[in-house]
């Protein structure tokens, strides 16, 4: 499967092709409690940490969750954390969204981006594809 993503800057616009896999649940949590839990929660009303609470994060507006200091950037971003979308921000976040208060440099192996993107989905009970 395809996916054509096109991707806005100040500058440019681009289009990619990419081809989005689903990737496997237990390998994503692993992965999200080895890279992503020191900053993050993802307990259904959980505690905001260093970063926002990511329970329901895929199909939600970025920069929406409740008493969570964002960067200018991200609030207002206009961008929707659609699985597509969540893989390219997560290859290189400060690329995808200059101005990000994220420290995280990213993942630079699809497979890793497809197991997270699997494991934040089934933690998004509210989205439907």
């Amino acid at each position: 499967q395809f996916l054509y993503f096109i991707a806005f800057s100040k500058n440019s616009i681009s289009i990619k092709k990419r081809t989005f896999i689903m990737g496997d649940v237990k390998k994503g949590e692993k992965l999200f409690k080895a890279r992503g839990a020191q900053c993050h929660t993802i307990a259904e009303g959980g505690a905001n940490g260093v970063g926002p609470n990511l329970y329901g994060i895929i199909g939600r507006p970025s920069g929406s969750v409740e008493g969570f200091a964002y960067s200018k950037a991200n609030s207002e971003s206009g961008v929707t954390w659609t699985p597509d979308v969540m893989d390219v921000y997560m290859e290189n976040p400060k690329k995808f969204m200059p101005g990000t208060k994220m420290a995280f440099a990213g993942l630079k192996k699809k497979a890793d981006r497809d197991n997270l993107i699997a494991y934040l989905k089934s933690m998004s009970p509210n989205f439907n594809e």
